[in-house]
């Protein structure tokens, strides 16, 4: 479960980007869609911890993200749309730092690195990786246990087809197992099967969730009007 309440975020003094934001998410696979610059990172950003709010509170499975950070981001999986980690430290360091955080056997590490095609890579620092390279690593650690809470930020960018149908397989296989999924993704089909409901944002505020129909093209055509910025209509 991931709630936020009243909620606010804004950079500088550039004004609000969430503004008095208050949103309940569960089980289930929600994607949180809307047109560029719409504030759909921001928010993603905000529910794994990566901003802090100006004001309002998140929390992650009934723990306060600062307050109870131990707790709150333990179960927590983040994968950001522009990877960014440690240059200085290798590959496979990053990942055995992962799995020692969510109390995972180090062995995990080389095989998650594997699973990513990273395998032959793992001694390598980060500085050495290609954008795309660095992407896959991030995907290792998200593999890294079984994440409650899982927010996904472009997760099919740069990948090739086998690793595509991977994500795609992974986020099946947490939502099967009743955890809480939020995904921004440009690419709405490979996601719109899975999918329980949407959130999008509209002048900082958020509208939804909505649910989604049953019958598949009425659920896609409604997650490409939500994309464009037109609201629907839902359960909140």
């Amino acid at each position: 479960m991931i709630e936020l309440a009243g909620v606010r975020f804004g950079y500088g003094d550039g004004g609000a980007v969430v503004d008095r934001v208050d949103l309940r998410l569960g089980p289930g696979l929600t994607l949180l869609v809307g047109p560029n610059g719409c504030g759909k990172s921001t928010l993603l950003k905000l529910m794994a911890g990566v901003e802090p709010p100006d004001s309002g509170r998140v929390s992650i499975a009934g723990h306060d993200l600062w307050r109870e950070e131990v707790a709150a981001r333990r179960p927590l999986a983040y994968l950001p749309e522009h990877p960014d980690l440690s240059p200085y430290a290798s590959v496979l360091e990053v990942a055995r730092l992962v799995c020692r955080l969510r109390g995972e056997p180090l062995a995990r590490a080389e095989a998650a690195l594997a699973e990513a095609g990273l395998g032959d890579r793992a001694h390598a620092s980060v500085r050495e990786l290609s954008a795309g390279q660095r992407r896959r690593a991030l995907l290792a650690t998200a593999w890294i246990g079984t994440p409650r809470v899982a927010l996904l930020d472009e997760p099919l960018e740069s990948l090739d087809r086998g690793l595509r149908e991977r994500v795609v397989g992974w986020v099946a296989e947490l939502v099967a197992g009743g955890a809480t999924v939020v995904v921004v993704s440009h690419e709405l089909e490979p996601f719109a099967p899975l999918a329980g409901a949407a959130v999008t944002l509209r002048e900082g505020g958020v509208v939804g969730p909505v649910a989604l129909a049953s019958e598949p093209a009425g659920r896609l055509a409604l997650l490409e009007r939500l994309a464009r910025g037109a609201c629907g209509s839902g359960p909140r």
